[in-house]
């Protein structure tokens, strides 16, 4: 690679795409976690049964509702619960934000570089979409260990619920022959280090990567959501000085459209990759412990029809559209006061 590519690679300006995501996405997560609570119990929590009668029912329909799981575990396991595994979730956020913009816009300079006419040369959204996927790949293999273990942490309230609604998860692991997988009752850590020491020690290799296959199948959605964006982006700045930059609520709005064509397009394969994180805990389901992605899609398919397949889909939605939205607003305005501290006025175009 030639010293211009590398300048290119390690500029001031992929940096600050990169700590502006960071600082973004930490900013987002923290104001909506809650949300995040929530659709990470829809996806492992509730199951077959009880989600089968809520689509046959109304009335236990409205109990699966974001706002009534809220109050539930307030009531249940306290308001300390809408925010376990906090701590960890933000530090493997930062990293994993970190990671992915920093690869995602040091790709876009080399293909500036490579392309005549300026930063903006070359720029399209099949470019975009190949960018934010070899982005993603990179993130995923350096970053999925950290996700194993903030799945598993937030999950270890589940437990202490059963047993307060009388032993119903002591019975569900009764019918499933005593088989636990790696159920919240195993999880023997309270942090991100003391995590990834014990499953090293106790999984091994297979379970720090533990659902990454769905998860390198999913780098297609933080894909899609730059594709989008970018594409919005360049639209309403095309024909703007450098000086003028869109409003933050412009920021907020293309941010939420691209994260919501992006979630639903994927949410299939997240559900799955949640599962498979988690060890399988839906014991409705009586799994495997050695099952792959496409048969545990196979078998939500087959037991619980495609509504299945977007249990959790409505506290998703919202969960990651405000987040993303929000990150996105927090990261442009970072991003060009950190340039604006950093690069000179004239280098401020680059970023865009």
């Amino acid at each position: 690679m030639s010293q211009s590519k590398l300048k290119q690679v390690f500029s001031y300006q992929s940096w600050v795409h990169a700590v502006s995501g960071s600082a973004g996405s930490v900013i987002a997560m923290s104001a909506f976690y809650p949300l995040d609570t929530v659709r990470s119990r829809l996806q492992c929590e509730y199951g077959t049964d009880t989600y089968s009668r809520a689509m046959e029912e109304p009335d236990r329909r409205k109990a699966l509702s974001t706002w009534r799981i809220l109050m539930h575990l307030i009531e249940e396991e306290g308001f300390a619960t809408l925010y376990r595994g906090l701590v960890p979730v933000l530090q493997s956020l930062c990293i994993s934000n970190f990671v992915y913009f920093y690869t995602f816009h040091s790709l876009k300079a080399l293909r500036a570089a490579s392309v005549a006419g300026g930063p903006g040369a070359g720029q399209s959204a099949l470019g975009d979409l190949l960018l934010g996927s070899l982005a993603g790949v990179v993130n995923v293999l350096t970053t999925t260990p950290f996700w194993v273990v903030n799945t598993r942490l937030k999950m270890k309230g589940i437990d202490q619920q059963h047993r307060l609604l009388g032993g119903a998860g002591s019975s569900s692991s009764a019918r499933n022959g005593g088989h636990s997988s790696h159920s919240s009752n195993s999880v023997k850590y309270d942090g991100l280090l003391d995590g990834l020491q014990y499953i090293a020690r106790t999984e091994g290799v297979r379970g720090l990567w533990a659902g990454a296959v769905p998860s390198l199948l999913l780098v297609i959605n933080p894909a899609i959501q730059f594709m989008v964006y970018e594409a919005l982006k360049r639209r309403l700045t095309e024909g703007r000085p450098s000086s003028s930059s869109p409003s933050a609520i412009t920021f907020f709005s293309i941010g939420a459209i691209a994260k919501m064509i992006a979630t639903v397009l994927t949410y299939p394969l997240q559900l799955v990759q949640t599962k498979l994180r988690h060890g399988n805990a839906d014991k409705s389901l009586n799994l495997p412990s050695d099952i792959d992605t496409v048969q545990l899609l196979l078998i939500i398919l087959k037991r619980q029809g495609v509504a299945g397949l977007y249990r959790g889909l409505e506290a998703k939605l919202l969960q990651t559209v405000l987040t993303a939205a929000l990150m996105f607003m927090a990261y442009e305005k970072i991003a060009r006061f950190v340039t604006s501290l950093l690069i000179s006025p004239k280098s401020v175009k680059g970023l865009h």
